[in-house]
């Protein structure tokens, strides 16, 4: 006699909320002799959608499994997902020449801290080359002089992008803006990172501008990317306490951690299915 391996699943929907929807999503994982490790649900007042994120043991195959949860999924027009908990995301980093957000998802990935697989980091200069391989990640050049030289890349990555299963793009401190038709292609799966000051301190140099003004506050937000420049979703935000001694070297330091820190742990919580879109917001299930 033999034994099908467990499997540990995770399991995300959204769809109007109405009642029932709890209920029923528990008896079919009880009919497919799941038990729940971890649960999570939200009702957003202003959308009525209703959200909610399981983590599930079973016994049984993928196909059954699916089977037990379609007729609720087609009930209830629900927009799920099923992955098996812990699975490396595919990912791909753009950068440019900063390189604390690239050192610090590299560092994580070999680690073990950041469940994501990046087959590849492409930058618009050379300059992080020599960091990418030492992680043994490869790394592509592709410069951007103009807007022909845009076209030609965004067209390559859309090919990258769907040969190599890529589910998550990243843009570690990636200074080009990305055409609208490509912030709308791949919607609600490109995270972007910035400081904090925007809308103040724009342009070149901005800790610079920020010492000059003697702020008290150093920040980050992780945020999906939109066509609306740097004003997408929110998924992480963290601040800092800087003093009036510390310099603007001191000041880059301290922005360059919280810049890494925040984009490390938004990628976390995507690649684990616990960032859920509600319009204009997120649903963070941490």
């Amino acid at each position: 006699m033999t034994s099908t391996a467990t499997t540990h699943w995770v399991l995300t929907f959204v769809c109007e909320d109405k009642p029932g929807i709890v209920h029923a999503i528990s008896g079919a994982i009880v009919a497919a002799n799941g038990n729940i490790t971890e649960s999570h649900q939200y009702t957003s007042l202003d959308t009525g959608r209703f959200f909610m994120r399981l983590q599930i043991e079973s016994a049984v195959p993928r196909e059954m499994f699916e089977a037990q949860l379609a007729p609720v999924i087609a009930r209830y027009d629900m927009d799920s997902v099923l992955d098996i908990v812990g699975r490396p995301m595919k990912t791909l980093v753009l950068v440019s020449k900063s390189a604390h957000c690239l050192n610090d998802i590299l560092f994580r990935q070999r680690s073990g801290q950041l469940p994501v697989e990046i087959p590849a980091v492409f930058g618009n200069h050379s300059d992080l080359a020599s960091l990418a391989e030492f992680y043994s990640v490869p790394f592509e050049e592709h410069a951007i002089v103009g807007e022909a030289d845009k076209r030609a890349f965004e067209s390559m990555l859309r090919t990258f992008i769907n040969s190599a299963g890529i589910e998550m793009i990243i843009l570690a401190r990636y200074m080009q803006i990305l055409s609208e038709e490509f912030c709308k292609e791949f919607e609600g799966r490109i995270i972007n990172i910035h400081h904090s000051f925007l809308p103040g301190f724009k342009g070149a140099n901005p800790y610079a501008q920020a010492h000059s003004r003697g702020v008290k506050l150093i920040g980050a937000t992780a945020h999906f990317v939109t066509a609306d420049l740097d004003e997408g979703p929110i998924i992480e935000q963290n601040v800092v306490r800087v003093q009036h001694s510390d310099s603007k070297k001191r000041l880059v330091s301290i922005g360059q951690d919280v810049e890494s820190k925040t984009l490390t742990q938004a990628m976390r919580w995507f690649a684990e299915h616990r960032v859920l879109l509600d319009g204009d917001r997120t649903v963070i299930f941490s």
